[in-house]
């Protein structure tokens, strides 16, 4: 098992630590609503550095990112991110990812660069994929191991970083990001792509470095109320966001058009991975749809629970749920049958011997 260079500072903190995508990760601190709660409303600080990080640079660089993922990287400038996926071979998903065009200062001429955010527990898959599909005047360099990453999320999070930073981070708009120097650490990618709704931003730095900025963020951020936050409550925020997580909501068999990211799915770009199945399956109609719903009882729906309407028949499968703290109930996503993806419709959750009632919601759960 892995751990990120954070792991005796959470220790040091008492967070409860487990095995979290092959990595030593922190699940909670003070717990997890109360790890929300001050996300929501004052700031919280998350280690997010499990994440993969790959620099694509070449002649061919845009090339090789518009041939990989869904999303259309030629409208990116310098200083822009864009969420995208991986298609497979077969239409499904093989990660979900950030693509960032970086600045061209190590390129040659007529290079670009770029780089490619994935996720933890799939850092060896996802290298494999894009390495095997890499016939292109392209180079491929993995700084994960390198790379260390944390995020400040929540309402005060721009007024904490700023004491750290001579960078104007006011400038720094949704998907957007600059490099700068933060609490005297240099070369430091400054984001704001999070993942919360919360706003706030992404520190990537040396993995050296990256506990100067945790301890500098966590002492600014004392007058604010800043937390420590785990990967308990980051899962409670991204589902009231009706955010995606890999692994449940998106997987190998799941397409971009069922998971409802025709956003990010760019068919009139060009070729592309899996571009004709996708085409096809738009124009032959969705079979599923990953829909989110709430419930009333206090359960909580499961991965993998069977979903059912009225007649009892089985239209689906729930692939996220969790006890939503803001809004006081479950809350949960799943894929169903296209014709029971209209919110208000009535839909069971099967858990055990229970059958609860719930009822498809539009997404997000919760608009801030």
């Amino acid at each position: 098992m892995q751990s990120t260079p954070l792991k005796d500072r959470h220790e040091a903190l008492g967070a409860r630590m487990a095995e979290f995508a092959g990595f030593y990760m922190p699940i909670s601190y003070s717990g997890i609503k109360e790890e929300h709660f001050a996300v929501r409303e004052k700031a919280g600080i998350f280690d997010v550095s499990h994440m993969g990080e790959f620099i694509v640079r070449g002649k061919e660089a845009l090339d090789f990112v518009q041939y990989i993922t869904s999303n259309d990287a030629s409208k990116l400038e310098i200083g822009q991110a864009q969420y995208s996926c991986f298609p497979n071979k077969e239409g499904g998903i093989v990660d979900d990812l950030l693509v960032y065009r970086l600045a061209e200062d190590n390129c040659s001429e007529g290079e670009r660069a770029y780089m490619l955010v994935v996720n933890g527990a799939n850092i060896e898959k996802d290298w494999r994929w894009v390495f095997e599909h890499n016939t292109f005047d392209t180079r491929l360099i993995n700084i994960s191991d390198q790379t260390g990453l944390i995020a400040v999320q929540g309402p005060a999070a721009t007024a904490i970083v700023q004491k750290l930073t001579a960078t104007d981070l006011s400038s720094i708009k949704y998907y957007t990001f600059t490099k700068g120097t933060v609490a005297d650490v240099d070369n430091v990618i400054i984001s704001a792509t999070g993942y919360t709704g919360s706003g706030g931003f992404e520190l990537y730095a040396d993995a050296d470095k990256i506990g100067i900025l945790w301890d500098a963020v966590m002492e600014a951020g004392k007058e604010h109320g800043i937390a420590p936050a785990g990967l308990g409550a980051r899962d409670t925020l991204r589902m009231e966001m009706g955010y995606c997580l890999y692994g449940n909501d998106l997987t190998d068999t799941t397409s971009p058009l069922e998971a409802g990211l025709a956003w990010i799915t760019k068919l009139n770009k060009g070729e592309f991975i899996s571009r004709d199945f996708l085409v096809a399956q738009k124009a032959d109609g969705l079979k599923k749809r990953l829909v989110g719903f709430t419930l009333e009882e206090r359960r909580v729906p499961r991965h993998g629970y069977i979903i059912e309407n009225s007649d009892g028949e089985t239209i689906g499968e729930v692939s996220s749920g969790t006890q939503s703290p803001s809004l006081g109930h479950p809350i949960g996503m799943g894929y169903v049958s296209t014709e029971y993806r209209t919110p208000g419709t009535e839909i069971f959750i099967i858990a055990g011997k229970k059958r609860l009632p719930a009822k498809v919601a539009k997404l997000p759960f919760l608009n801030i």
